[in-house]
């Protein structure tokens, strides 16, 4: 039996998946939010993601979408669910893109 790597296809699944993401629902987030208060909760979402690879490196990326969840929240930042999501994806992708290249 061989082992097929999937790397490869994973990464490009993440990569059109986020730029999906990137390009059609941030889009529609700029229209709900004001930019000012995009500009802040995309500065709380880039900590949180970072801070969430930093310490849970190892972790599966339900348990870091959590921790980025609870760190907003203990910031008494009020959000929409799917708008945080698509923006922490889009913050995972910043990261996991540069480290590639």
């Amino acid at each position: 039996m061989t082992n097929i790597d999937y790397t490869a296809l994973i990464q490009a699944i993440i990569t059109l998946v986020s730029l999906i993401i990137t390009g059609f629902l941030i889009p529609l987030l700029r229209k709900k939010l004001s930019n000012e208060k995009l500009d802040e909760l995309k500065k709380w979402v880039r900590i949180a993601v970072s801070a969430a690879e930093q310490l849970y490196g190892s972790k599966t990326g339900q348990q870091k979408k959590e921790f980025v969840v609870a760190f907003l929240l203990s910031k008494g930042i009020v959000f929409d669910v799917d708008e945080v999501n698509a923006l922490i994806e889009s913050e995972v992708y910043k990261l996991t893109s540069t480290d590639f290249t």
